[in-house]
């Protein structure tokens, strides 16, 4: 079994997020080599401003007072815990080009890569999730 994890990020709502994070703190937490590809949407996952900001699905606001009362940690704690425990974060860099992103544009710790960069890490992971 494979001691790696490949998460694609492509959606950028609130509900993504937790998932993303989740899952790869989780696994990490647990000794795996985990590595996020964020792109299109999934960008604002770890985007410097967008973080903040990220939309609750409509007819779901109710789920924010939810993750406060559990004490479920807010998306930019997740991003540092993620960090902490060694998660590699790609950024697209053809989504980025596209948008006029630039690595400054995002938290600290980033690779910048393309498709071929992700696939690299992911062809012997197991599981490769999108979210």
């Amino acid at each position: 079994m494979s001691n790696k994890v490949a998460i694609i990020a492509a959606n950028g709502g609130m509900f993504d997020a937790y998932k993303v994070f989740n899952i790869a703190t989780a696994a990490a937490a647990s000794d795996k080599e985990v590595a996020i590809f964020f792109t299109f949407e999934g960008l604002n996952l770890i985007h410097k401003q967008g973080m903040h900001a990220l939309e609750m699905p409509a007819g779901k606001e109710h789920f924010a007072e939810g993750f406060k009362k559990a004490q479920v940690p807010s998306i930019p704690e997740l991003v540092e815990m993620a960090t902490e425990l060694g998660v590699k974060f790609i950024a697209c860099q053809m989504t980025m080009d596209v948008m006029g992103l630039t690595k400054e544009d995002f938290v600290d710790n980033i690779e910048v890569g393309g498709a071929v960069t992700f696939l690299d890490f992911a062809k012997d992971a197991s599981p490769t999730l999108t979210f």
